[in-house]
């Protein structure tokens, strides 16, 4: 599974961590859940690359979501994409759609 901090659009985790497993994160996370092929999430991609890179610091997690995905689910993702930032594996705040880097940087500031 990769956790670095700068990914690739194609670098979504298929095989996604458990619910209990997000739960037991620790730190600073944020969750991206989308698909490779979905245009929301490409034209979002370079907004939240552009973020995670001025934050060292912040785990970045791309997760491939998708009809019936227990991940997904039990965080009721509905549109990509969906980025739920974490702290000490609870939710702190989210964020649907990205349109521009300074929605991102909003988000990230709820745990600064």
């Amino acid at each position: 599974m990769k956790t670095n901090d700068i990914e690739s659009d194609a670098d979504y985790a298929e095989e996604a961590f458990t619910f209990e497993q997000v739960s037991e994160l620790s730190g600073d996370v944020v969750l991206e859940f989308g698909a490779p092929w979905c245009g929301h999430c490409q034209a979002a991609s370079s907004a939240i690359k552009e973020v995670v890179t001025e934050n060292s610091g912040l785990r970045h997690i791309k997760i491939y979501d998708g009809k019936g995905k227990p991940l997904g689910r039990a965080f009721k993702v509905k549109l990509w994409p969906t980025l739920i930032l974490l702290h000490d594996g609870n939710e702190v705040a989210r964020l649907v759609r990205p349109t521009n880097s300074d929605e991102v940087r909003r988000l990230i500031s709820q745990i600064n």
